[in-house]
């Protein structure tokens, strides 16, 4: 997620435009001209499908102009790439500011001097950037001069995750291994299909010619008994682990879709200390449950009723349990004594890991759905010995 912010009328559509090459923006004069942050989906080789996302003006003003500015901000808080656009006035104070909050969150920021075309950039701004280590283009969003150069800083200046292509179950099997995969069909499961996470595995598994049984959770001891070998690898939905657990000797590697996926798209260590932190929680202690897509929940919804259900029966303690679906966490985050996020299936990794240093810069423990899951049922260690010699 790439973000273009900047003044009124400093050319951010005109460059996002020709960033793009096509007319994503709409362009005029009149400052102001972009009111809600506006999307487009591009290929940036080598990093692969990036979003880049044109904004308001942040010198926006009036009672709607602030409301504006606060939807500017929230989208440049949870950017991967600041490109902070400079018209022909230069660097304002209020430009050293925002640079200096955004860099204070560990975000990279490219400053784009616009409109090189008709003046180049100030020798006293460019050398306050290279005083402070920011990196700067001069470009032209009319003539297209620079624009090449400014997509070559942003690929580099992208954090590290953008680049990598993390492991998800492949480094636990080899070719040959058999590997069973436990997925319930209950209330939760969506109609005729499986959830992404069980796909991806079920890919990732095939990919790396290694034999996948997929069954039920009442099928695993048949599963078990029926193989002409032990599998390498047992792997469950985490609302099934208790009985699964009872099922699979203790000499057989057992973890859950949600684990992996701790790892695949977070920062599996981090999550599950934030799960060890349950033990600490207090009576009146909240506990937000983050949600990264909107859902219609049923009756027994994991996030709403099952977890809260079974951290408070874990516990002990009297917890309050707040829901929050969305792109950003609250702006209260710091009330609350544990995060619990959901597996992340329909967001990146990119996301979750914004959301993961967010907490730990406001100091929330944070952890995720299914880890929390095998903490309340006893079985953490468990599900987490797979991954010790990584």
């Amino acid at each position: 997620m790439i973000t273009l912010a900047g003044r009124r009328n400093a050319g951010k559509s005109s460059l996002i435009n020709a960033i793009a090459g096509q007319g994503v923006a709409i362009t005029s004069p009149t400052p102001g001209t972009t009111t809600d942050p506006v999307a487009k989906h591009y290929e940036l080789n080598p990093l692969g499908p990036v979003t880049f996302y044109d904004t308001a003006g942040l010198d926006d003003d009036g009672e709607i102009g602030r409301l504006r500015v606060a939807a500017t901000r929230k989208v440049l808080m949870r950017t991967d790439v600041a490109v902070l656009v400079i018209d022909e006035k230069g660097l304002s104070r209020s430009d050293h500011s925002l640079i200096e909050e955004v860099r204070a969150l560990g975000l990279p920021v490219v400053v784009a001097f616009n409109k090189a075309d008709i003046m180049k950039p100030d020798e006293a701004d460019t050398r306050w950037c290279e005083e402070k280590g920011i990196t700067y283009v001069a470009v032209s969003a009319s003539s297209g001069t620079g624009v090449d150069a400014l997509k070559t800083q942003i690929i580099e200046s992208a954090p590290p995750e953008m680049r990598e292509d993390p492991v998800l179950a492949g480094d636990l099997i080899r070719e040959g291994d058999w590997v069973v995969c436990v997925v319930p069909i209950d209330l939760a499961a969506p109609k005729g299909r499986l959830i992404l996470p069980q796909v991806q595995v079920l890919r990732d598994i095939l990919d790396r010619d290694a034999i996948a049984v997929t069954v039920k959770e009442r099928e695993v001891k048949d599963a078990l008994t029926n193989l002409a070998k032990p599998p390498a690898l047992v792997i469950t939905d985490s609302q099934a682990i208790t009985s699964v657990a009872g099922d699979v000797p203790d000499g057989i590697p057992l973890t859950t879709f949600s684990t992996l996926f701790a790892r695949y798209k977070g920062d599996l260590g981090e999550l599950a200390a934030g799960a060890v932190r349950m033990d600490s929680l207090q009576d009146g202690d909240r506990v937000l449950i983050c949600e990264s897509c909107s859902h219609h929940p049923v009756a027994d919804d994991i996030g709403r009723v099952k977890l809260p259900r079974w951290m408070r029966q874990y516990t002990g303690r009297t917890l309050e349990f707040d829901v929050y679906a969305g792109h950003d966490f609250p702006e209260d985050l710091e009330q609350y004594a544990l995060a619990v996020h959901c597996g992340g299936c329909m967001t990146n990794r990119r996301e979750i890991l914004r959301r993961i240093r967010e907490c730990r810069r406001r100091g929330v423990p944070v952890t995720n759905y299914g880890i929390a899951i095998s903490k309340t049922q006893g079985v953490l260690e468990r599900v987490m010995a797979p991954f010790r010699h990584m």
